[in-house]
């Protein structure tokens, strides 16, 4: 089997996104764990991040902006042995999909969540998303951007999320690694990824993360089991941009505490409607 496996619909993105290289991570980390187009369903909202899995094979679910989440963790309670990653873009997940990013952390259902942070509102054109840097100037903040931005790398740490990871496009080996480490852990894992976008977003290039992204494993000091370490890492932005496992721990997954589940998949479970009858009468 090789990436052609995966292979969807032709691709609409515009040359040089960041997009490209993450669709080929995703590809290249399904392979290497030898998944199967049967075995993973992917997730999404709306935006240009939210269409990587029409350009993928496997079970797909498309839905509302920022709703991507809700339906992930349904889909993974019915039948956990599913592989399910959730996609979305600065603004579909943190905007728009803002509440349900918070609860499914603090739920931790084993989900992967790849959010594609290009910093700016892609779909729509170019106005400012919850990560875009105070003062951008955009179509409709032309005077500068004034609220701060999210920090979503340390919201996630601060509500113990059990796998944090950071990735570039630009780095596709590396990225592929914190897809397949985030996959292989249990819990809610999620992985930002930083990409340019080449239409709307003229700071953010290509060329100024290269500039800046260093991997945390590299010099060896950063335990990414240490809670405080990791917050600070996690405010590092600017001159350097950590990149890789920057917080993890063992919560148990919320599958593994659900005993519905303890006899298997509710798929694989007898639907028994007399249950429900008896159920209302008592009531």
């Amino acid at each position: 089997m090789d990436q052609q496996a995966y292979k969807g619909m032709e691709t609409a993105w515009c040359p040089g996104c960041g997009n490209f290289g993450i669709l080929n991570a995703v590809k290249q980390a399904l392979l290497e764990l030898e998944k199967k187009p049967q075995e993973i369903m992917l997730f999404s909202g709306i935006g240009q991040a939210a269409k990587l899995p029409h350009y993928m094979r496997g079970h797909v679910f498309n839905g509302l902006h920022g709703r991507a989440l809700p339906a992930a963790q349904a889909a993974k309670l019915a039948n956990h042995r599913l592989t399910v990653l959730a996609f979305g873009g600065d603004g579909d997940m943190y905007g728009e999909g803002g509440n349900h990013f918070l609860h499914a952390i603090r739920r931790n259902v084993d989900i992967t969540v790849l959010v594609h942070d290009n910093r700016i509102y892609g779909l729509t054109k170019g106005q400012a998303s919850p990560t875009t840097d105070l003062g951008v100037k955009t179509k409709v903040q032309t005077e500068g951007v004034i609220n701060g931005p999210l920090n979503p790398l340390a919201l996630a740490i601060s509500q113990h999320c059990a796998f944090v990871a950071r990735g570039f496009s630009g780095s596709i080996e590396h990225l592929t690694t914190m897809i397949k480490a985030g996959i292989a852990h249990p819990g809610f894992s999620y992985i930002e990824v930083m990409q340019p976008c080449v239409s709307f977003n003229h700071i953010n290039t290509h060329a100024w993360y290269k500039e800046r992204i260093y991997d945390v494993a590299q010099d060896g000091k950063h335990d990414p089991t240490n809670y405080l370490s990791a917050l600070e890492k996690a405010e590092e932005w600017g001159s350097r941009i950590p990149l890789g496992v920057i917080y993890r721990n063992d919560r148990p997954a919320y599958d593994s505490l659900c005993g519905a589940l303890k006899n298997g998949p509710l798929v694989d479970q007898v639907f028994r409607p007399e249950l429900i009858a008896q159920f209302i009468r008592h009531y």
